[in-house]
């Protein structure tokens, strides 16, 4: 299976929210499957500094020839790869759209989009099944004739891709954290769709994602779940739905995005290894 490589450049920067800046890329080069289905994922390849674009190894079919490169450039000039999710493909052009958190100035994503202007180039790779298998999502939802969905910021732009590809006759309840009510947007769907917000307000991120989905009880029904965002709140969602209120592990897909206090280049944790080991064991 290839691994899709290309360099973007940077086109239009929107502030949407005050904390969320939505990026249009123009693709170098763009496979026709982009942007077809919902909750795609990619990694974008940050430049180093001084760099006008990141170095990266050529698009190969070996995927892990790719990564082996990759790892081999020097450190001072090896990208930093960060996950993302495709939030929107323009048809019949090579133009996307992705949607930044704005965190602060600490890591290399955030400090990037809070500077970022048209001009601006980064790599992407993916979006590929190899490290994130696409769930047949509306057709888990429509089979079960509901779904659940909840997650914070950063699970935003999937959420939005997924409520959109839900056909008609399916009720969709949709549970999101934000840091305050400033943090919404709008989310269009051709499901019966109910949007729960829950605004922090200076508390710690996922707290109160839990506590409101545990005050709620049992969810009506047995409806398709679908979890993200920070990996602690997630994996505390899931226990909850599966270990108190009965619901089928087959029925819950979950996906930790970021860790609290650790990034994507720190070792994971046994929890984040056990979870990876379901989610593969699920999908195999």
């Amino acid at each position: 299976m290839t691994l899709p490589v290309t360099l973007l450049e940077a086109v239009a920067v929107d502030r949407i929210t005050p904390r969320t800046a939505r990026v249009a890329f123009e693709a170098r080069a763009l496979d026709d499957t982009v942007g077809t289905t919902p909750d795609q994922q990619l990694k974008l390849c940050f430049p180093r500094p001084g760099q006008r674009e990141p170095v990266l190894p050529a698009q190969r079919d070996d995927p892990i020839g790719w990564y082996q490169a990759y790892l081999a450039l020097p450190e001072a000039e090896r990208p930093v790869l960060r996950s993302f999710t495709l939030r929107r493909r323009h048809p019949g052009t090579r133009r996307i759209e992705v949607d930044f958190v704005l965190h602060g100035d600490t890591g290399p994503a955030a400090s990037w989009a809070l500077r970022a202007a048209p001009g601006d180039r980064l790599g992407m790779v993916g979006p590929s099944a190899l490290y994130a298998p696409p769930v047949p999502f509306a057709e888990a939802a429509a089979a079960a004739g509901q779904v659940l969905l909840a997650g914070d910021e950063s699970a935003l732009p999937a959420i939005a891709t997924l409520v959109e590809a839900l056909p008609e006759g399916v009720r969709a309840q949709a549970w999101i954290e934000v840091a305050d009510r400033a943090e919404r947007q709008e989310l269009t769907s051709r499901a019966a769709l109910e949007v729960r917000w829950l605004y922090r307000d200076g508390a710690a991120p996922g707290g109160l994602l839990v506590e409101e989905f545990r005050r709620a009880g049992r969810p009506a029904g047995r409806p398709f779940v679908w979890l993200a965002g920070e990996a602690g709140a997630v994996r505390a969602l899931r226990r909850s739905l599966v270990e108190e209120h009965g619901v089928p592990k087959e029925s819950v897909d979950f996906t930790g995005y970021w860790r609290h206090r650790l990034t994507q280049d720190d070792a994971p944790t046994a929890e984040d290894l056990a979870d990876a080991r379901e989610r593969s064991a699920a999908s195999s």
